[in-house]
């Protein structure tokens, strides 16, 4: 594997689903396939803990407001996971980088697009409806597992798709909270404008 694209990668999908980073790149690692994974991350204890976590947040994703506690409970975790998985990956390369920079890389990656994940679930938190959630976290899902087994075979390609994938989301995220500040101005109108009709209504 080529380590900063994997590094970078792994930490993109690490800030959507870290449990899923962790258990694809065990799994591939102990069928030997993709290339070479840390061992670290293929020890039985490894993959059953973060299989039963991954199953976990399979289901708190798709839930309104219970994926805003979720999110927001492992504001810490996915960065660190982001961190943990680039150097991991930087020490069974042996690469010219320190595995300090290549956590760094990982983490930061991670951090970004769990904000960015973060922000666009409160968006979509705004409409009454629950399917949207459900669709946003199957796509979050079926993505993170996608873009990671690819990257074990094309890892450059692989963080080329990521890196524009995170610089939409950030769009998204912006646009997103554009139009939920200008919804939620006109319900405040609104309900001032309820407000001051019954005031006049109301016998001196």
């Amino acid at each position: 594997m080529s380590v900063l694209p994997m590094v970078f990668t792994s930490g993109w999908a690490s800030g959507i689903n870290a449990y899923a980073v962790v258990l694809l790149l065990g799994l591939f690692g102990r069928a030997g396939v993709g290339g070479e994974v840390p061992e670290a991350l293929q020890r039985p204890e490894v993959l059953i803990v973060a299989g039963v976590l991954f199953l976990c947040e399979a289901v708190a994703d798709k839930v309104p407001y219970v994926d805003t506690v979720w999110d927001a409970v492992h504001t810490l975790v996915r960065p660190a996971c982001g961190a943990m998985v680039g150097a991991l990956l930087a020490g069974q390369s042996g690469g010219s980088l320190s595995e300090v920079a290549y956590g760094a890389v990982g983490g930061t990656t991670a951090l970004v697009m769990h904000l960015v994940k973060m922000s666009t679930r409160m968006a979509v938190n705004t409409s009454p409806e629950p399917l949207s959630n459900i669709l946003l976290s199957a796509a979050e899902d079926l993505g993170v597992a996608a873009l990671v087994v690819f990257a074990l075979f094309h890892p450059a390609v692989a963080a080329g798709i990521a890196g524009t994938l995170l610089v939409l989301g950030i769009g998204t995220v912006v646009v997103l909270w554009r139009r939920v500040r200008a919804f939620r101005q006109r319900r405040k109108e609104r309900k001032a404008a309820r407000r001051e009709g019954r005031t006049a209504e109301a016998p001196a």
